[in-house]
C-alpha cells in the first residue's frame, strides 16, 4: 500500500484537456468518412449523353408563304365638329364732336392739375419765405436784446465810474486836498502848475533880457527848462527857435541869469517846464 501510494504521488499529473481531444479527433475521422464516401458515389453516377439530328429531304422543296393578316383598323372615334366663332362686332367710329369734347376735357384737367403745382409751389416758396423772415426778425430781437444788455452794462459801468470818482474826490477832499470848488481832479494836489503860474515866471525872466536889436514880427522862442525841487534851474533847452539867434540867444542868457525860479501856489516847483517867449510882449 505504501509503495503505490508512494509512486501516485510521485506520478506526473494529468493532461488537461484530454476529452476534448478525443472529441475532437472523433469528429475530423468522420469528417474524413464521408469525404471519402461522396466521393466513391460520385464516381459511379452514369453519363447521360444527347444529340440533335436535323432531316434533309432528297429533292429541294419550296416552302409555302406565311399567312400575312391585315393589320387592324383603328377605332372609328366621333370628333365633334367645332363652333363657328362668332363674327366680330362692328367698330362704331364716335363721332367727332365727342373727341374733341374729349381733347377738350383732358386739357382742362392737365391745365388743373399744372394750377394745382403752382398753387403748392407758391404756398411752399411763402411758407420758406415766412421761415426766413421770422428768422431774420428773432436775429434782430436778439442783436436788439444784446445791444440792450450793451448799453446797460456800460451804463452800469460808467454809473459805477462816477460814483468811483465821487467817492474819490470825498476821501481826497477829507485828506486836504488843495484844489478849488470847481477842481474836477482826484489827486490831493494838482500834478502842473496853476493858470498864473506861468505869467509869474515870464516877469521873473523877461528882466534879465538883454536885447536891443531890430526885429520884424513877433517871432516865438520856446524853452524847456528843468527845476530842481527848491526852484533852482538845472538845465534848459531851445526846443524851437524863433527864427532870429539874437533873440534866442537873449533868453538863454536871460535863465542862467535868473537861477531860480518861483514857487507856485501850492508851494512847489514843476520839475519841467515849457516857456515861450515873444520880443515884443
Amino acid at each position: 500500500m505504501n509503495a503505490a501510494a508512494d509512486r501516485l504521488e510521485f506520478a506526473p499529473p494529468p493532461t488537461a484537456g484530454l476529452l476534448r481531444a478525443l472529441l475532437l479527433a472523433v469528429l475530423a475521422h468522420g469528417l474524413l468518412v464521408a469525404a471519402l464516401t461522396w466521393g466513391v458515389h460520385w464516381r459511379r453516377d452514369a453519363e447521360v449523353i444527347s444529340a440533335e439530328a436535323e432531316l434533309w429531304a432528297s429533292v429541294p422543296v419550296a416552302a409555302a408563304p406565311k399567312l400575312q393578316e391585315p393589320p387592324p383598323q383603328p377605332p372609328v372615334v366621333d370628333t365633334p365638329k367645332p363652333k363657328p366663332l362668332p363674327e366680330p362686332e362692328p367698330v362704331v367710329q364716335p363721332p367727332k364732336v365727342d373727341i374733341a369734347l374729349e381733347k377738350e376735357k383732358q386739357r382742362k384737367l392737365k391745365q388743373r392739375e399744372l394750377e394745382q403745382q403752382q398753387e403748392k409751389l407758391k404756398a411752399e416758396k411763402a411758407q420758406l419765405d415766412k421761415a426766413k423772415l421770422d428768422k431774420i426778425k428773432a436775429d434782430k430781437l436778439k442783436q436788439q436784446q444784446a445791444d440792450q444788455a450793451k448799453k446797460q452794462e456800460a451804463m452800469q459801468v460808467k454809473q459805477l465810474e462816477a460814483q468811483r470818482q465821487k467817492n474819490l474826490q470825498r476821501m481826497t477832499g477829507l485828506a486836504g486836498a488843495t484844489g478849488g470848488p470847481s477842481a474836477s481832479g482826484t489827486a490831493i494836489q494838482s500834478a502842473g502848475p496853476s493858470a498864473s503860474y506861468a505869467g509869474r515866471i515870464k516877469a521873473r525872466i523877461k528882466p534879465n533880457i538883454v536885447f536891443t536889436e531890430d526885429i520884424s514880427g513877433n517871432p516865438i522862442a520856446e524853452v524847456e527848462v528843468r527845476t530842481a525841487p527848491e526852484g533852482s534851474i538845472i538845465g534848459r533847452k531851445l526846443i524851437k527857435s524863433s527864427g532870429d539867434k539874437a533873440w534866442d540867444d537873449a533868453v538863454l542868457k536871460a535863465i542862467d541869469k535868473t537861477a531860480v525860479l518861483p514857487r507856485d501856489t501850492d508851494g512847489r516847483v514843476p520839475p519841467l517846464l515849457v516857456i515861450s517867449f515873444k520880443p515884443k510882449d
